[in-house]
């Protein structure tokens, strides 16, 4: 299973891991140094860092972490790689295929920065992209694992990967025994904690954010707004550190940082909201749901798979500051919606969401490949 942050791995795909172990499965974790590898190997799984630079775009570089992959599989023999990111699938996928390894799985999580944002790197980098991903990522031996509708769509007309290749599975799940709802109502005093979790990008709605926050005081509303998440410089989108203290400074959001206990934070506020620009299937939004928090979001892939308008959550339109103030206002003017929202949040969680079913359905991808005749 190879990742481009190990921080993804132990908090997105452990369960997966540790289901993996526990049937008896050899299963090594691969991901650029950091933090999280040894709490990996705390949980008795082996971990290994991959000298890769998520941004790099130095063509040696890049060859040589490829080479080092395909000696890597040639060395360690895996029936099956799994990758998660673009870079990670690409590179992932084309080393298990000179390697031979006898099957791939692609996981993407949205489009990512090259096909989401519109300055001139991403652009630029956009076709050469499209062609490593369609060598990378077809093939008779090889699925594709996607969040959400919308990305099929996507995928297909771009004809990057054969139709009959693409699975659907709806992100890595929750562990709705550890999210759980807060026991007791939710009585809504002011002020109201609003909450957006997320690394901290552009594309992940800050700066809507942030207008909305303003707004909703310069009424007089009796709202604190969290912000959780640093920023992650290994992406181009990434808020500055300079920007967030400034924020912080003027008094329109308390920034949390890295908050490692995530449902003692939920249990500790009103709302959560994530004007996103896009998403394959945002965690922290399933997560808030399975504590039954009412949630605002966008109208945009990933997230609508989360939120159905005025059934589990309310949506607004994207990059609107003020329809995102408005929704937030509205749901501290009528507590009775919150409550009806956050409690149909947790029953969507426990039928679509819980890992369980996520580990499962990504089990019989992995069946259905290694059952099939190698190419």
């Amino acid at each position: 299973m190879f990742a481009n942050t190990d921080w993804y791995l132990y908090n997105f795909r452990r369960s997966l891991a540790l289901a993996l172990k526990q049937q008896g499965h050899d299963v090594l974790l691969l991901s650029p140094p950091g933090t999280y590898g040894d709490k990996l190997r705390a949980l008795g799984l082996r971990w290994e860092p991959v000298p890769m630079d998520r941004r790099s775009l130095n063509p040696l570089r890049e060859l040589r972490l490829l080479a080092w992959l395909v000696a890597l599989f040639r060395r360690e023999r895996p029936a099956l790689v799994h990758g998660f990111t673009i870079k990670c699938t690409v590179y992932g996928s084309l080393a298990a295929r000179i390697a031979r390894v006898p099957a791939r799985v692609s996981a993407v999580a949205g489009m990512g920065y090259v096909f989401t944002s519109s300055d001139i790197k991403a652009r630029l980098l956009r076709p050469v992209v499209r062609t490593l991903m369609h060598v990378a990522l077809d093939g008779r031996n090889a699925r594709l694992v996607l969040q959400n509708p919308d990305d099929a769509a996507l995928f297909e007309r771009a004809g990057f990967v054969d139709k009959a290749n693409i699975r659907l599975i709806p992100g890595s799940g929750v562990d709705c025994s550890r999210f759980a709802a807060r026991s007791g109502m939710r009585d809504l005093m002011p002020p109201l904690r609003v909450l957006l979790a997320a690394r901290l990008l552009w594309d992940k709605g800050i700066a809507e954010y942030i207008a909305a926050a303003r707004q909703l005081r310069g009424e007089g509303r009796a709202i604190h707004f969290l912000l959780a998440g640093d920023p992650d410089p290994g992406n181009p989108a990434a808020v500055p550190e300079a920007m967030l203290q400034t924020w912080v400074e003027e008094g329109v959001v308390e920034w949390l940082g890295h908050v490692d206990d995530m449902p003692g934070l939920f249990a500790g506020v009103d709302l959560v909201v994530l004007p996103s620009y896009r998403e394959g299937l945002p965690k922290g939004l399933i997560e808030a749901a399975a504590c039954a928090l009412p949630l605002v979001t966008t109208d945009v892939p990933g997230c609508r798979e989360v939120v159905t308008d005025g059934v589990d959550g309310l949506l607004v339109p994207v990059r609107d500051a003020d329809a995102l103030g408005k929704a937030i206002a509205r749901l501290q003017d009528e507590p009775a919606l919150a409550q009806r929202l956050g409690a149909a949040a947790r029953a969507k969680a426990l039928a679509l969401f819980d890992e369980r079913l996520v580990i499962k359905a990504t089990l019989a991808v992995y069946r259905e490949l290694l059952d099939a005749p190698p190419e």
